[in-house]
């Protein structure tokens, strides 16, 4: 099964967070499921390294080429998803994650209260 990871979702398992629940843990780890990561999470990280809100060693794009994650990018349709979202959550990259979700028709896997209450395809980890 293919799941998109949320942005927490895809640091703590690049920095072995005990944050990770048990259950995202397994289902990012399991060799059957396919842990796909947006174009969306590597802006909002790359957003937060320049404003100084968090810090990360080494390249994102090969971290995620090395756990063989797949890649998404973001498409005019994923954009075009967002309009029809209600207003739950203010937060463009997680708007931009449940579009992709909903386009992709993939589920998406997070801790994210605000994402949790959205008509999509979600998993609570």
């Amino acid at each position: 099964m293919e799941i998109l990871l949320d942005t927490h979702m895809l640091l703590w398992w690049l920095a072995d967070d005990s944050r990770l629940s048990k259950k995202a843990r397994a289902l990012m780890a399991d060799p059957t499921n396919a842990p796909t990561v947006s174009a969306a999470t590597a802006w909002e990280i790359a957003i937060k390294q320049a404003l100084g809100k968090m810090t990360m060693e080494g390249n994102l794009e090969q971290a995620v080429r090395e756990q063989g994650f797949a890649m998404l990018p973001v498409t005019f349709p994923h954009s075009a998803e967002t309009l029809t979202l209600p207003a739950i959550h203010r937060d463009p990259f997680g708007r931009m994650l449940v579009a992709q979700s909903r386009v992709e028709n993939l589920p998406l896997l997070t801790v994210d209260p605000h994402i949790l209450r959205y008509p999509a395809n979600v998993i609570e980890s």
